[in-house]
């Protein structure tokens, strides 16, 4: 036999064994499980949608107060007369 006929015996026996028990409330802890997870990525979500907004909102302010677009003034001046 090739190896992956033995693979299949192997898996075939494997299923047509007896199957081991499981707790009777594991689809009740594993949907808590799965919600505490899905609210847990809700919050992760909103605070860095609140943390980019509030740095759109910063630098807003700074752009505003400061001008970053304008040129800054000559430190010389032009000499009058030459």
């Amino acid at each position: 036999m090739s190896r992956s006929g033995d693979r299949e015996d192997e898996v075939r026996r494997m299923l047509d064994g007896p199957h081991p028990q499981v707790p009777a409330d594991l689809a009740q802890r594993v949907a808590e499980r799965g919600g505490r997870m899905l609210r847990r990525r809700l919050f992760a979500r909103r605070l860095m949608l609140l943390v980019a907004c509030a740095v759109v909102v910063a630098f807003t302010v700074w752009a505003i107060q400061v001008h970053p677009w304008r040129v800054p003034p000559a430190e010389t001046t032009p000499l009058e007369g030459w």
